[in-house]
């Protein structure tokens, strides 16, 4: 008997064991299982946060290169730009150079309108003193004047 109750706790107590044991490893497992289905998930969000990231650095390498591309769009605009401007001085150039020969021309023909009347004055013409066959006869008005030659009267 002695030997039997002992027998009979220590099957008792082996099937407590037991039974926690199967309750421990079942928890185990579902703690296994639980872990693996979150490392499935993160790794699930690892590898769309990855894909976002990929997607971005193809974003931003189209957007740098748009940028680029603009820039040497902008380049050439500028250079454009800087020629037409270039032109613009040229033809500033040339448009002051038809205003210079205009006032040259213009001051060129002003002075030879005015010089001659001055010539005149500073030098008169001589005047001859002589009488000619031709009289002065008055018609009656101040503005007109005939000249008639002086000739004897012959019927």
């Amino acid at each position: 008997m002695f030997g039997i109750a002992k027998l009979n706790v220590l099957e008792s107590k082996l099937d407590i064991y037991e039974d926690l044991s199967k309750e421990m490893l079942d928890k185990l497992e579902r703690a296994v299982s639980t872990i693996s289905d979150n490392s499935n998930k993160i790794a699930i969000v690892l590898e769309r946060h990855e894909n976002r990231l990929d997607e971005g650095e193809r974003t931003n390498n189209t957007i740098i290169k748009m940028i680029d591309d603009h820039q040497k769009y902008d380049d050439r605009m500028f250079e454009n730009l800087s020629g037409k401007f270039s032109e613009l001085k040229k033809v500033d150039k040339h448009n002051k150079f038809v205003i210079g020969a205009t006032a040259v021309l213009a001051t060129f023909v002003t002075a030879l309108q005015i010089i001659p009347p001055f010539i005149e004055v500073l030098t008169p013409a001589p005047k001859a003193s002589m009488m000619s066959g031709e009289a002065l006869v008055s018609n009656g008005s101040d503005r007109h004047q005939i000249y008639r030659s002086y000739l004897p009267k012959t019927i």
